[in-house]
């Protein structure tokens, strides 16, 4: 029988220290290095808030140049590696082929074993640079597309883009995406970033660690709930249809997903930013469909069961209007979150202990043995 210590699923459980990320739950604050996500959505590149993540600071001119000529020169997936994606069946689940590219391009990274501090930096940039490569890679490959090599001249959010449809995208484009990845680049001990410091805590090799996370993002309680809110506005249909959908949803007890959150007691503040963004770029295609569907399905649910939206409510609104297909929204999650994942791995090496909690057993304690021929 569970003691009053027990937590389920370690809930509110401390269970390390860390200088990257903080949630202030009841204020509605996420703050990453001491400054709010808010503020560095709005004025900051995603690959400033890579450094900050990783170094604990925002970079100078100079530090920026540098990890941006980093970024550039590692983007590049391994011959293997890209030819791992093209032999993938098409219909593979694309959480499963990067989870697969990632393990495979740590075999080839020309580090290799080297734990140093410096060889885990290099392959942490290899990593945030290549995992949008694989994702745009697979995505064209399985429908009967070239892959398309990293455009140097081009920022990591922008880049994508132009890996995934083989054109520049338009310039609000790039700019929501790269806000929507800042959004995404950590929060503090969740379930992917633990499983990835679990992981590094055996002092096993970064790759390891973010295969990890990929499998552990996979989930729909995590990385998949964006991809499932598309999925029910599909079902929704029409603006004029949302409240009555969610009331017989609501009728028949089902999960409405995109609500609630584990540390938040308010609304998430990557929600309210993103959607801004999924009215801008809903203004901007001419069609508000998507965006006036969510507020109908907010003020429903916030109406009879006081939940606020999290952060998948509107992101997936948000990257269906850029043309990301629904099934690899989760991978997208990745392309931001490897960043994260990347910082916290950096920092578990520092200062390194072995994760490992214990279990309340609630199984039998006494039992008599019986011989086989008894049983």
């Amino acid at each position: 029988m569970a003691t009053e210590g027990f937590k389920a699923g370690l809930e509110d459980v401390v269970a390390n220290t860390s200088e990257i990320c903080f949630i202030d739950g009841h204020e509605g604050r996420l703050v990453y290095r001491g400054y709010n996500v808010a503020d560095l959505a709005e004025t900051t590149s995603f690959e400033e808030v890579v450094y900050l993540l990783w170094k604990g600071n925002l970079p100078n001119r100079e530090e920026l140049d540098h990890l941006k000529k980093e970024l550039r020169d590692s983007a590049t997936l391994a011959t293997p590696v890209m030819d791992l994606i093209k032999s993938l069946p098409k219909d593979t689940h694309p959480m499963d082929a990067l989870r697969s590219a990632v393990s495979v391009a740590g075999i080839y990274d020309p580090d290799g074993s080297d734990m140093s501090p410096e060889a885990n930096h290099r392959k942490a940039v290899r990593l945030v640079s290549q995992v949008p490569t694989m994702v745009a890679a697979f995505d064209r490959v399985r429908n009967g597309r070239a892959p398309v090599a990293p455009e140097p001249a081009l920022g990591l959010a922008e880049n994508f883009l132009y890996m995934l449809h083989g054109e520049r995208s338009k310039a609000l484009h790039a700019r929501v995406f790269n806000t929507a990845l800042i959004l995404h680049a950590d929060h503090e001990l969740n379930a992917s970033t633990f499983s990835a410091r679990v992981t590094a805590g055996t002092l096993s090799d970064i790759y390891s660690a973010v295969t990890s996370a990929v499998g552990t993002l996979k989930g729909p309680l995590h990385g998949g709930a964006n991809e499932q809110v598309m999925y029910m506005l599909e079902k929704i249909g029409t603006v004029e249809n949302a409240k009555p959908w969610i009331e017989g949803a609501l009728a028949r007890k089902d999960k409405i997903m995109g609500f609630g959150h584990r540390v938040y007691r308010t609304e998430d503040p990557r929600a309210i930013i993103l959607r801004r963004l999924s009215k801008e770029v809903g203004e901007d295609a001419g069609d508000l469909r998507w965006y006036h569907m969510l507020n109908e399905v907010r003020e429903a649910i916030m109406g009879s069961k006081n939940l606020f939206p999290n952060v998948d409510f509107y992101s997936g609104s948000v990257y269906a209007q850029m043309g990301i297909p629904t099934d690899i929204f989760t991978p997208v999650f990745a392309v931001s979150r490897v960043s994260g994942w990347t910082a916290h791995i950096l920092e578990q090496y520092q200062n390194n202990r072995l994760i490992r909690p214990r279990a309340e057993y609630t199984g039998a304690t006494h039992r008599d043995f019986v011989p086989l021929e008894n049983r």
